[in-house]
């Protein structure tokens, strides 16, 4: 098994960061001000599968936002932290919160404010289009953009290193 491969299966908790992960890290303003997102429907099927195979989820967001909310409503993600620029204390909360290690966790990150979280997880991750100094730090960098199926991606890994994939994909073949 590969180092990559060793620290997926390692994964208990897998975290999310919203801007460039989840969504392409565009921002969308309507008329009024609100801001739009897009979000990717396999990365939901993949955040899905994930915790289907016992493995938590949850998002560490710099910016506040209730399409986040809705989002994450929607896809079962229970563990939300918005408008967090110290994202090492959020960190350090769920590790509190869920008794876990930061051997146990996964996140994935795309700009140097991801770096405190990024520096503590057993399985580190960004995106192509993510900042070069996070990219040259990460365990794991997708070959998805973000927002484009890059959470996807996390998430088969995840699954293929912790013997799940065969059998999440066994069910949709009957």
């Amino acid at each position: 098994m590969s180092a990559i491969n060793q620290k997926a299966a390692a994964v208990r908790l897998m975290i999310f960061d919203v801007d460039g992960i989840l969504t392409d890290g565009s921002l969308h303003f309507s008329a009024d001000g609100e801001i739009i997102k897009t979000f990717n429907v396999l990365d939901g099927q993949g955040i899905r599968l994930l915790q289907d195979a016992g493995i938590q989820t949850a998002i560490i967001s710099a910016r506040q936002s209730p399409v986040v909310l809705k989002r994450a409503s929607d896809l079962g993600i229970s563990h939300i932290r918005q408008g967090i620029h110290d994202k090492a204390s959020a960190f350090a909360a769920l590790l509190e919160e869920l008794q876990l290690t930061p051997a146990e966790c996964g996140f994935i990150g795309d700009d140097v404010i991801d770096l405190p979280v990024l520096r503590q997880v057993g399985f580190a991750a960004s995106v192509p289009n993510g900042h070069a100094e996070v990219r040259s730090r990460v365990d794991y960098v997708t070959t998805a953009q973000g927002g484009r199926g890059a959470v996807r991606e996390i998430c088969d890994l995840i699954l293929k290193a912790q013997g799940h994939y065969d059998d999440m994909l066994a069910r949709f073949l009957g």
